[in-house]
């Protein structure tokens, strides 16, 4: 039976793959697993509640799609949620690590205990700009997002205690983790929520040390409902503050308070951390996000003007955002510049300003046609994996993809035919001689066909500036 289900599922895989993005699928649908079958009800495992919510919410009909695709009219899908209970603190310290006992943990002091402690006013110290309104989703972030929604929602109630929000810098980091207080506040005014950069929070602890302050600073940690602590890669090699950060995790944590981290890299690649505070960094939900995609960074770009409350040509926009792919930061600098630069020169937002923003602002190396790179943006417009483009799969949406690749790298490139077929697959100049005769036919009598040729073209144009 457990056979039967799990082939089952693995067809409706391949279908529920043929309709939504590679990243959707990696992050939404690999991770479940069939675990049983019972007349027209098949039980998929997914691990947490709030992939039950996302796959209700957002792909309810495509599942349906799936699951009746296989098992007929009537069929039902069933959801198993992993429970994990917690592990004991003492297996859960790293070898070598000294383990937190009663003794240790007693020593920290109930904030609850002074007096007047929870009546004084928090300043939250976040930034009131950063709000999910202004937060744009795409693919990239959805993840983190999602679960920073659902956390503003009911802070330290949810199975992501804490949330782990890592990624490259400029990905948008402090302002999803910003957007996440705001809206707590907005959701629980009485809530005492609180940002802070993981360097401005140790050298509290060196300052604490200096005067002797230690259990007060640590008692005001404590009466937090929401710790939310910026770049904690910051804490590597500070023994003494992580030692200290440790025990204020815990009591939080125990206490069901909130806890919101942001990283440059997933907590497993933090060197210099001790093993025991990566454990509980484990313990709820860890989210990455990636660099964003065209699409993303066009909602990004319009969203913006919007607030700047100026007009900027579509020619423009696909300009920038086709020209400014490596963070988020660097897309909103350059959309600051332009909309200042219009203002100051009293000239229109064209492409020419587009250009000399771009050559100005950006810190670019003279990008140069490549093969790799045709193949990276059609793969990109067309939403399939390069890995399949390459591969030996026939699909129509894949082939297309493969012949215009090779149609764009003979002409933009200045390969051999032989020299392009072995970034195919190693497939021979025949095979790409082919493609390109078939890629000028189909221009010649399929419009939509030679729409989809030049749109692709006109990214790789502007791709180059």
């Amino acid at each position: 039976m457990d056979k039967d289900c799990t082939h089952i599922w693995e067809r409706c895989l391949s279908t529920i793959k043929d309709n939504v993005s590679e990243q959707t699928y990696r992050t939404w649908f690999e991770p479940i697993r069939a675990v049983g079958l019972r007349d027209k009800s098949l039980t998929v495992q997914i691990p947490n509640r709030f992939f039950y919510e996302m796959l209700e919410e957002h792909y309810v009909s495509i599942l349906r799609t799936a699951i009746r695709q296989e098992l007929g009219q009537g069929a039902k899908l069933e959801y198993q949620i992993v429970v994990k209970k917690p592990e004991p603190v003492d297996a859960l310290a790293g070898a070598g690590t000294q383990t937190t006992g009663e003794n240790e943990e007693s020593n920290i002091i109930n904030p609850f205990a002074i007096p007047g402690i929870r009546k004084q006013r928090l300043d939250p110290q976040l930034n009131p700009a950063h709000t999910f309104e202004t937060y744009v989703e795409g693919d990239c972030n959805r993840l983190a997002r999602g679960a920073g929604e659902s956390v503003a929602k009911r802070p330290g109630t949810t199975a992501f205690n804490p949330l782990v929000i890592y990624g490259e810098t400029g990905l948008g980091k402090t302002h999803l983790a910003g957007a996440i207080g705001n809206e707590m506040l907005k959701n629980f005014p009485d809530k005492r929520v609180l940002y802070c950069q993981a360097e401005e929070f140790t050298n509290q602890i060196i300052n604490a040390i200096r005067e002797n302050s230690i259990s007060e600073l640590t008692a005001f940690y404590q009466s937090i409902d929401v710790l939310i602590m910026d770049d904690i890669q910051f804490l590597a090699g500070k023994e003494k503050t992580q030692k200290i950060f440790f025990h204020m995790f815990n009591q939080l944590h125990q206490n069901r308070k909130q806890i919101i981290l942001t990283s440059d890299r997933a907590p497993k690649d933090l060197e210099g951390m001790e093993r025991r505070l990566i454990s509980r960094f484990k313990w709820g939900l860890t989210a990455d996000l990636q660099k964003p995609d065209v699409e993303t960074r066009m909602a990004i770009f319009a969203n913006r003007v919007e607030q700047e409350k100026v007009e900027v040509p579509r020619e423009v926009a696909e300009y920038v955002c086709h020209n400014v792919d490596e963070s988020i930061r660097e897309l909103e600098g350059a959309i600051v510049s332009l909309v200042g630069r219009a203002e100051l020169l009293k000239s229109p937002i064209d492409l020419d300003l587009a250009k000399q923003v771009v050559g100005s602002t950006i810190q670019r190396s003279n990008r140069e046609i490549t093969v790799e790179s045709i193949l990276e943006l059609v793969c990109e417009y067309f939403d399939v994996s390069s890995d399949l483009v390459r591969g030996q799969t026939r699909k129509r949406h894949v082939v297309v993809a493969r012949q215009i690749s090779m149609y764009l790298a003979k002409e933009h490139t200045d390969c051999s035919l032989k020299k392009i077929g072995s970034h195919f697959g190693n497939r021979d100049h025949s095979t790409v001689i082919y493609s390109c005769r078939t890629v000028r036919d189909l221009m010649d009598t399929d419009d939509t066909f030679l729409q989809s040729v030049n749109d692709v073209n006109k990214k790789v144009k502007m791709h180059l500036g």
